[in-house]
């Protein structure tokens, strides 16, 4: 037990103390956790699987494997979405741990109406055991660092014509919102190599008797060195009108026109980007890896 008794901000509620010490403890623990959270936004709960297995006498868990098959997570707005971080000011307990391997699969889970094929694992992940005086246990995120590495994978395919439905729909509540009515959009997404898509997204849009047109395109590429190049980034109107309300538009997406983002250096000590690749057909694969 760390005699570091500091207010824990920003940590996930997890359930009463003390900690689960045995395997089935800490899955019937972080099912509890999984419902809490997103039981108003989910189906299927009861259709994950949960494997756990922990360290008999430390604080550190052997593995966790997390099967979201069949999960059903709907479609949220930011005041929707669950945000489970609380702060305990009054700590009198914290002991450091490892999780070993986190691994999670979903064959497929849906999110947002799109069916995910997930595959991910993460290995020796390091966090806390927070104990308040309230009697409440949380886990906080301890931070990695460059001798002790966090390394794992991360493969997630969607339909490209389901994730264009999603956005099509996401997209026409969005001008509802604000009285306009989409009555086309077309989405065009392409590979540009391994670590490169470019989009272009072709939309008509009727408020009363007018109508119009516009498009938005863009470009997206990753280097060796995982820096993010974000280019070709514009928006266009044939409908002088509608042109001259995209101009503050315009002028926001040229700032972003070129911008680069090195994805590596913004990650915490611990955390090493090696690989990032996104391939796009009839499917939108991502894969990351790290380590």
């Amino acid at each position: 037990m760390s005699d570091d008794l500091s207010p824990a901000h920003d940590v996930l509620p997890f359930g009463r103390a003390p900690r689960p010490d045995t395997g089935p403890a800490l899955a019937e623990r972080l099912r509890e956790v999984m419902t809490r959270n997103l039981g108003p936004h989910a189906s299927g709960l009861e259709r994950v699987r949960i494997d756990a297995a922990t360290v008999p006498g430390s604080p550190d868990v052997q593995s966790l494997d997390v099967d979201v098959t069949g999960l059903v997570v709907r479609a949220m707005g930011a005041a929707d979405a669950p945000d489970p971080a609380e702060n305990v000011e009054h700590v009198v307990g914290r002991e450091k741990a490892v999780a070993r391997t986190i691994r999670a699969q979903g064959h497929p889970v849906t999110v947002a109406g799109v069916a995910v094929d997930l595959d991910a694992e993460i290995r020796d992940l390091r966090f806390s055991w927070v104990e308040g005086a309230d009697g409440s246990l949380s886990i906080e995120e301890s931070g990695q660092s460059t001798e002790h590495p966090v390394s794992g994978h991360l493969r997630a395919a969607a339909s490209r014509d389901a994730l264009v439905t999603t956005v099509r729909e996401l997209a026409t509540k969005a001008l509802a919102d604000q009285g306009f009515t989409l009555t086309a959009l077309d989405v065009d997404l392409a590979s540009r190599g391994p670590r490169a898509a470019s989009i272009v997204a072709s939309a008509k849009i009727r408020k009363g008797f007018l109508s119009a047109s516009a498009q938005i395109t863009a470009t997206a590429e990753i280097d060796q060195a995982m820096v993010l190049t974000l280019s070709n980034v514009g928006a266009t109107s044939r409908n002088p009108v509608v042109a001259a309300l995209l101009l503050a538009v315009r002028g926001k997406l040229e700032q972003v026109d070129g911008k680069r983002i090195d994805l590596a250096s913004s990650l915490p000590p611990g955390v090493t980007l090696s690989d990032v690749r996104l391939d796009v057909g009839e499917q939108l694969v991502l894969s990351v890896r790290v380590g």
